[in-house]
């Protein structure tokens, strides 16, 4: 299936000179969304998976079905004070500045192997903080996936020795 045709192009959003690629068309459309979901699982299964990792928020709209698919867990990596319980944190730049990442400090056990979820590879920085946070945990990050990877931006060489699938590249 080519999911390029589900994907909108919205030029100039969010600021002028972005071309952002919004796949809530994508997202809309039952059989391209189930189509998405199940190359990212029949990839998670190669890398057998025990634990589905996602940044809010369009990596638990990925990472979700995914891990209910596999019949593991997720665990959510939110933007600072969103989550409840006891966190470990990790700053990282954006393409307009800087942010804070957390994982709650018990969601990942040591060894555990981890798939890494998200809409899409642009600048790397959100993933490579993902990656520290559950490297920090013990964890094993045994597979990245995406929907989308911008490759003109160069974020794949963030992830270098990282196991990484993306369905579709701009």
């Amino acid at each position: 299936m080519d999911l390029k045709k589900y994907i909108t192009i919205v030029p100039d959003w969010p600021k002028p000179g972005i071309t952002f690629k919004d796949i809530t068309t994508l997202m809309d459309n039952g059989e391209a969304y189930h189509y998405a979901t199940d190359q990212i699982v029949e990839y998670a299964k190669k890398q057998k998976i025990d634990l589905v990792v996602g940044p809010e928020a369009r990596g638990f709209i990925i990472g979700c079905p995914v891990a209910y698919s596999l019949g593991v867990g997720f665990a959510p990596v939110r933007k600072e004070g969103k989550l409840p319980r006891e966190t470990i944190k990790v700053q990282y730049g954006l393409e307009y500045g800087k942010d804070v990442l957390t994982i709650h400090k018990d969601a990942i056990k040591p060894g555990q192997r981890v798939l890494i979820t998200d809409d899409l590879l642009a600048t790397g920085g959100t993933i490579e903080a993902t990656i520290q946070l559950v490297e920090e945990l013990g964890g094993i990050v045994a597979g990245i996936a995406f929907l989308i990877e911008l490759s003109y931006l160069d974020g794949r060489k963030k992830l270098d020795g990282y196991d990484v699938l993306t369905l579709m590249e701009y």
